[in-house]
């Protein structure tokens, strides 16, 4: 007989035992007249005053429920009706999401939508994939999906030419003044003087973050006539030959740029990166392009550089606050031209995006691993799903898989220079042979940490290696087995990075890579050596690296300094090559202290260099 799926109102009367009833989902309660009778199985029964009625759903056979908070393209909703239940409900507060999520099995959202802890506490466990329409996630607790089992997806790739060709549009129309003239017509005003231009041939355009959307702008702005160079860290050279374009430093870009369009993700290290500091190092009159995310401009340093004439003219499809306030001085700036995150709000990108995360959500509930999976592989049971990875394989490297992907993450942002990371070295100690060593889960870890706090990609166990490619990054694993306790699988992991300058000299070994060693202490990641200095750090939090001259009063002077501005020090250790020698000093924090503070620590006369690192 053919599963079926059937929902039922019932009522529960006192004397009726749970045991006797067959298997059902509580969904939710609802008041039904007195009189009313219900059916369960073959038995009937009669509403009485204290009965509890509720919504059950038949287990078996039934399709999972989608919930759909923003609009999505009708070919993608055809797609997810054909294998589940759809509830499109749009402009839910926080508290009807949370009310809601509990009956769900999936949920897709476009930015609109904050998926918070709170949402995956409400599920109670149901939820088991989110699916977000567009390429960031900033509006989702990965985290807290993590932690609960939930899967996140997302759609890259679908509104690349979209989101490319609206940059292009306010490149343009920001050069030749087409809103404020437009504007001034419908006025009944015909002002040809007022609105000169710039043209845009053999001006230089540096495009920031050379990825899918960047390196589609400059194939459009060398159509243009431009000049166009590009940084990005992990930029392909392949590409950027290819389209005629040079890959240079970060500052060689802010510097020379008469235009600058932004392509990057908000990270940590791209939160605010247009700042005060960074914009009086432009080229005075330079034009800015953002249609990334607005968290990658400090909006009030963008009005000061305005206001002096450093930026001539912006074009704004992002900001921080979406939407922002009515009276915001950014926006109603006269040389702001602004438009609603209309990036990907083409029919064309949008019936794409549709399709892409209907098809990856409809496959995550089937049980597959999609591509875009974004928190994968932390998630366990989707590991699982991989027949060659045993679980007690997993067990054992838990621990090792966080430590490796911190490593990595810790290493990259040490990286300094323009050149970009290309050759990466990771060691793996162990008294196991090779054989009984599998590390496929943590190559794919190391390669999440060195990509993603620095591009816009979400790294996991099925499209690791191919990121690692496309970026032109090499990964070279060696295995050292040495004598030691064979009930754990490793005794500690060793990252190097090649041919690059870093930001914190000490972190340099004799033989010139950055390098940094970690093991697995009573289950917490530590750091326990970072160039040639051993150190015993948790790799939790944010951590301040200082090099310094080891004499007495150090770590009190830092501790002060951090204690006035209320910063917690979580832990404060130092590994030093010889007692009044040279010594590095790793400070624990739970908050981000201010510039402020960190160039207060910078300037005490024994520190001789410092970085801040977020993990």
């Amino acid at each position: 007989m053919a599963a079926s799926c059937s929902t039922n109102l019932i009522t529960f009367p006192p004397s009726l035992r749970k045991s006797a009833l067959p298997s059902y989902s509580l969904s939710w309660q609802a008041s039904l007249p007195s009189t009313a009778s219900f059916a369960v199985g073959r038995r009937v029964f009669p509403r009485t005053t204290n009965s509890l009625v509720v919504v059950v759903t038949a287990m078996m056979g039934a399709k999972p429920t989608v919930l759909v908070t923003e609009k999505l393209g009708e070919a993608g909703l055809e797609l997810l009706k054909g294998f589940a239940n759809v509830d499109c409900s749009y402009n839910l507060s926080p508290e009807e999401l949370c009310t809601k999520i509990s009956l769900c099995d999936a949920l897709i959202v476009r930015s609109g939508t904050k998926v918070t802890r709170e949402v995956f506490e409400s599920s109670g466990g149901r939820l088991k994939v989110v699916g977000r329409a567009g390429v960031g996630i900033d509006n989702v607790d990965l985290s807290a999906a993590t932690e609960h089992g939930c899967l996140v997806v997302n759609a890259p790739t679908a509104n690349t030419i979209a989101a490319a060709e609206h940059g292009v549009a306010l490149l343009t129309a920001m050069a030749r003044n087409i809103a404020p003239a437009d504007a001034s017509v419908k006025a009944g005003k015909w002002q040809r003087s007022k609105y000169l231009g710039v043209s845009l041939v053999g001006k230089t355009l540096a495009v920031m973050g050379f990825g899918k959307v960047g390196s589609e702008v400059a194939r459009r702005a060398k159509g243009l006539g431009m000049q166009v160079i590009a940084h990005d860290p992990y930029g392909p050279a392949d590409r950027a030959q290819a389209i005629g374009v040079e890959l240079v430093s970060f500052e060689e870009a802010i510097s020379t740029a008469d235009f600058i369009s932004l392509h990057m993700p908000l990270t940590p290290a791209t939160s605010k990166i247009l700042n005060d500091e960074v914009f009086s190092r432009m080229k005075k009159g330079v034009r800015i392009v953002n249609v990334a995310r607005g968290g990658v401009i400090d909006e009030e340093a963008l009005i000061r550089a305005l206001d002096s004439g450093v930026v001539a003219q912006a074009a704004l499809d992002v900001f921080i606050e979406e939407p922002p306030p009515k009276d915001s001085k950014l926006v109603q700036h006269k040389n702001v031209t602004a438009t609603p995150h209309l990036g990907a709000s083409t029919m064309e990108a949008q019936e794409g995006v549709a399709i892409e995360i209907a098809e990856a959500v409809v496959g995550a509930l089937k049980g597959e691993l999609a591509a875009t999976a974004v928190n994968a592989p932390m998630v366990r049971a989707e590991l699982k799903r991989f027949s060659y990875i045993n679980t007690q394989v997993l067990s054992e490297l838990a621990p090792f898989i966080v430590l490796a992907e911190k490593l990595s993450r810790l290493a990259v942002q040490l990286v300094a220079g323009g050149s970009g990371v290309k050759s990466v070295k990771v060691t793996y100690v162990s008294s196991r042979g090779p054989d009984d060593l599998d590390t496929r889960v943590l190559r794919a870890m190391i390669t999440k940490g060195l990509l993603e706090p620095i591009s816009s990609v979400f790294v996991n166990l099925v499209n690791a290696d191919f990121n690692a490619k496309q970026r032109g990054l090499r990964i070279t694993e060696e295995r050292v087995v040495m004598d030691g306790s064979l009930e754990n699988p490793l005794e500690f992991i060793q990252v190097q990075i090649a041919n690059v300058e870093s930001k914190f000299a000490s972190a340099i070994s004799e033989s010139g890579e950055i390098k940094v060693e970690g093991r697995v202490k009573d289950g917490i990641p530590h750091l326990t050596k970072i160039g040639s200095f051993g150190v015993d750090v948790s790799l939790e939090g944010s951590l301040i690296l200082l090099r310094q001259l080891d004499q007495p009063g150090i770590i009190g002077k830092v501790g002060s300094i951090l204690g006035e501005e209320n910063v917690n020090v979580s832990f404060m250790t130092v590994g030093r090559t010889a007692p009044r020698k040279q010594a590095v000093m790793t400070i624990g924090v739970d908050e981000e202290p201010s510039k402020e503070a960190l160039t207060r620590i910078g300037n005490l006369p024994a520190i001789e260099e410092f970085v801040f690192l977020k993990l």
